[in-house]
This record gives C-alpha cells, sequence and structure tokens, in this order.
C-alpha cells in the first residue's frame, strides 16, 4: 500500500461518518419536527444514502432540505417530500406498486423493501404506458398539473395514488383512489414538490 492509499483510510471513514451524521440530523431535524414520525419511515430512510443517488459534485449537499438538481431537469426532491409521501401511502408488503420516476433512484430505493412489487416507468413514457396495470399503490415522483387517462387506467379499483399536485404555482402533497372508475385527488399539505413537465395542464389561448 502506498502512503497516498494510507492516507486515503481515515478520510474514506471520516467521510462515512460525516454522511452517516448528516442522515441522523435529516431525520431529526428535518423529519421529525414536520411530522414524520413513523417509525418505518424513519428507519427506511435512515438506512439508505441519499448521497448515492445524487451527482458527485453534490454528494455533500445530499442531505439539505430543499430538492436537488440531478440534470435534464429532474431533481431528487427533498427528504420531508420523500417523507411524507412514503407515510401517506404507506406501502405493505400486498402493494403492487408503479413508481412514476427513476427505477434505480432514491425513491425506489426506499419503496422497493416496502412493497410486494415494484415496477417504474418515466414520466416521458406514461402517455404511451401499457404496462400490467391492477396496481394497488402508484406513486407519482414530482408534482403534476393532471392525472393522465393512461395513469389513471392502471390503477385498480379501490387501488390509491400518492403524487405532488401543482395548482395555480403552488405545489401540494395530494392522495386519491379509484372508485367506480375514477379517480380524484385530493390536495394535502403545501410542500415544494418539484414539477413534472410531462404532466402540465394544456395551455389555453388567452387575448
Amino acid at each position: 500500500m502506498t502512503l497516498t492509499e494510507d492516507r486515503s483510510v481515515p478520510e474514506i471513514a471520516q467521510a462515512t461518518v460525516a454522511k452517516s451524521a448528516a442522515r441522523h440530523a435529516m431525520i431529526v431535524s428535518q423529519l421529525r419536527t414536520s411530522g414524520v414520525n413513523e417509525p418505518w419511515v424513519l428507519a427506511a430512510m435512515g438506512g439508505v444514502a441519499r448521497e448515492d443517488y445524487v451527482p458527485e459534485a453534490m454528494r455533500d449537499a445530499a442531505y439539505i432540505d430543499r430538492a436537488i438538481p440531478l440534470g435534464g431537469g429532474r431533481f431528487l426532491a427533498a427528504p420531508l417530500v420523500h417523507g411524507k409521501m412514503l407515510a401517506e401511502a404507506a406501502p405493505s408488503g400486498t402493494d403492487k406498486a408503479l413508481l412514476i420516476g427513476d427505477g434505480e433512484g432514491y425513491l425506489a430505493a426506499l419503496l422497493r423493501p416496502l412493497v410486494g412489487s415494484l415496477d417504474a416507468v418515466d414520466p416521458a413514457a406514461v402517455p404511451g404506458f401499457a404496462g400490467a396495470g391492477g396496481y394497488s399503490l402508484i406513486i407519482v415522483d414530482g408534482a403534476i398539473e393532471v392525472l393522465p387517462e393512461a395513469l389513471g387506467a392502471q390503477l385498480a379499483e379501490g387501488g390509491r395514488i400518492v403524487t405532488g399536485l401543482l395548482v395555480r404555482g403552488v405545489t401540494r402533497l395530494a392522495t386519491g383512489r379509484k372508485i367506480a372508475g375514477a379517480v380524484s385527488l385530493l390536495p394535502l399539505a403545501e410542500l415544494g414538490i418539484p414539477a413534472l413537465p410531462e404532466f402540465a395542464a394544456p395551455r389555453r389561448w388567452s387575448f
């Protein structure tokens, strides 16, 4: 082992300790103080390293309480957003779940151990998505203005959806169920959720 390699060992150890401390601070100062106290949510978020899901240049900022740009117009939502989404979704081992987002991303890593199965589709692919359907839980990793029919069709009767909802420039956490073939969304807490341009409402002409 070279001297340079030898010096890197304590540096790596220090970085690991720092990230672990940052994750603990996220739980204590961001999640718990904002009402996310479900033990299983805290355990899930305490066990997944957010720094592994952001660009290398942003790793030191992985646990800040705001969205982190991932490139290509995508963002990693703030920890509180994902904590609130998980708590509202209440995923279980019997859920057949669909994530609208990155199947290899942070939210997928949180969800996968909590559900029976997890499929994922990129937001841009939703309009032409012809999945298996019958999903008991759909989570949209971002804020939408409109819920596409193609997405509602994937939800099983009685199934639930958790998403961000953008209304007049304000984003809120929202939830809904499919009842009699229809899905309606109920806005909940106001949160800073990154908007998904693929789900923007059609623009009307104005004079």
